[in-house]
């Protein structure tokens, strides 16, 4: 029986909970058909049930349904639950979607300040073979952990840099920054007239 101090709002919420909890016990015991009712049942009960959008679409990528997945924390985000772009990341980045997902991972990453994010992102430039975009998410490691003296992080990024600096070699422009020749003068000149 519910107390009558309780408002609606504040029932429904711990009815969802308590939903997500079963969901999650329901997980554990290898039981994903019904966790995933429960979590949609929490959903139904508390819409904005940030623990429930995250619960359903871990569980729908686990399951190995990536476009599921990434319908959930798209719904998620429509309700304003930002974390959910790590999540939908993931799954664009399983979709094959890899710009899109680099998108949201910086999205997130910016907005949180969040080095694993980074890294994480640093890891699918790295893996799409775009060296110049891993070098310059290293450098903003590199940053964060100066600004908050991680020496674990300052040096693992310290590391990472000089390497991709080498990597990059001369398309690096904070290395080997462009001297403007002649010819690249008229050139922008004539591009600026153009527009």
């Amino acid at each position: 029986m519910l107390c009558p101090f309780l408002s609606g709002t504040a029932a429904a919420g711990s009815s969802a909970d308590e939903l997500v909890r079963q969901a999650r016990a329901h997980e554990a015991a290898h039981e994903e058909d019904v966790a995933v009712r429960r979590y949609t049942e929490a959903l139904m009960i508390e819409g904005s049930n940030a623990d429930a959008w995250a619960g359903l679409g871990a569980l729908r990528m686990r399951l190995g349904d990536p476009a599921e997945a990434e319908r959930v924390y798209s719904a998620a985000l429509e309700r304003g639950l930002r974390v959910s772009l790590v999540g939908r990341a993931r799954a664009r980045w399983a979709l094959g979607r890899h710009a899109q997902a680099e998108e949201d991972l910086e999205t997130y990453a910016e907005s949180q300040g969040d080095a694993g994010a980074y890294r994480e992102l640093a890891d699918w430039y790295g893996m799409d073979g775009r060296a110049p975009a891993q070098l310059a998410t290293w450098r903003r490691l590199l940053a964060s952990a100066l600004e908050t003296s991680d020496t674990s992080l300052l040096n693992e990024a310290r590391r990472t840099v000089r390497a991709l600096v080498i990597l990059v070699d001369g398309s690096d422009p904070a290395s080997s920054p462009v001297d403007p020749d002649p010819t690249r003068q008229a050139m922008a000149q004539i591009a600026r007239h153009v527009h």
